[in-house]
């Protein structure tokens, strides 16, 4: 009997190799992968997360935070499936990000508009406002009138 179809085995062949150069650095959290760090009780967390983090949620989670995860687990589940999640505008900048939130898109109000910030796995134990700036940037340019000593005395002739 003849071997199987050349093209079929070549294209599994292929696919596998696809499937390896695509195969990203697995993401820990100080030491936990991704799958697990989803499974973990806000107890259990909170002994993860920096000294900061730390206290603020032993404090318990207060109603604002918790309607927020509420409105982002909403909007996941609404998503259709490889779609990405709609976005919830919020204005709770210190709110720290945790592991459910991984996936949804959060618009952070930075004082003027709300910026659009997906949240990664690298971004757990973070605050939502480090991902939305509240000021501008300086461009420094030339300078100005009366900037400089030189220009501050003009001879009258």
């Amino acid at each position: 009997p003849p071997s199987p179809l050349p093209e079929e085995s070549m294209d599994a062949e292929k696919v596998a190799e696809l499937r390896k150069k695509r195969a990203f650095r697995k993401f820990t959290f100080r030491g936990i992968d991704l799958d697990k760090l989803l499974d973990l009780t806000n107890e259990e967390l909170k002994d993860l997360v920096c000294a900061r983090a730390r206290r603020r949620m032993s404090r318990g989670l207060k109603r604002k935070p918790m309607a927020l995860i509420k409105r982002l687990r909403t909007a996941k589940k609404n998503a259709a499936v490889g779609e990405k999640p709609r976005g919830i505008k919020t204005h709770l900048r210190d709110m720290i990000v945790v592991p459910e939130m991984i996936g949804s898109i959060v618009g952070i109000y930075n004082g003027k508009m709300f910026c659009g910030v997906e949240i990664k796995p690298e971004m757990i134990g973070m605050y939502l406002g480090e991902f939305a700036i509240t000021y501008k940037p300086v461009r420094h340019g030339r300078p100005g009138i009366g900037a400089t000593n030189s220009s501050r005395f003009i001879p009258l002739h």
